[in-house]
């Protein structure tokens, strides 16, 4: 684990790599946050970052939930996802998904990539397989604006998740 204060006296660059993954593939959010230094807790890092993507244009947004793995979809198959993804992931026990589990998670991620235009995202440290099952049945229901807000907030939960296992406050 890394200090907070190590954090806020790493060159521009190491900051970005080191916290580059704490929102999937989206380093801009470090970037963004990178001249905000130092920052007094991981809760005031976390806010920043959070704040930098409300403050991003919608594009910006989509981009970063299109960056989101499908929940045991095709990277997860094939061990292409994050170390973070992988271990949020097998923490729900997605890894050991029955066929029948299997079936279902794939036909809801792709009845909800066609509605929404990007992957369900949940925070999966929150919530067990029935929980993340019946999240999913029930967003789908969402109002596309709603279900985008909803989605930005799991990001956001995900990230509190990742820098606290990153950073010794």
């Amino acid at each position: 684990m890394l200090k907070l204060t190590e954090i806020n006296t790493l060159p521009g660059r190491d900051f970005v790599t080191v916290l580059g993954g704490i929102f999937e593939h989206s380093p801009w959010v470090a970037e963004a946050v990178a001249d905000a230094r130092p920052f007094a807790t991981v809760e005031a890092l976390h806010h920043a970052m959070v704040d930098a993507v409300a403050r991003a244009p919608h594009e910006a947004q989509l981009a970063l939930l299109r960056a989101h793995p499908d929940l045991a979809g095709k990277e997860a198959k094939a061990g292409a996802l994050t170390d973070a993804s992988t271990a949020e992931q097998r923490s729900a026990a997605l890894d050991k998904l029955s066929r029948a589990e299997m079936a279902m998670i794939e036909r809801s991620n792709a009845r909800y990539r066609s509605r929404f235009g990007f992957p369900f995202i949940i925070c999966v440290r929150n919530h067990d397989k029935p929980g993340i099952f019946a999240a999913f049945a029930q967003r789908l229901s969402n109002a596309p604006e709603i279900e985008f807000a909803t989605a930005l907030n799991e990001v956001y939960q995900i990230a509190r998740l990742r820098l606290a296992n990153l950073l010794d406050a």
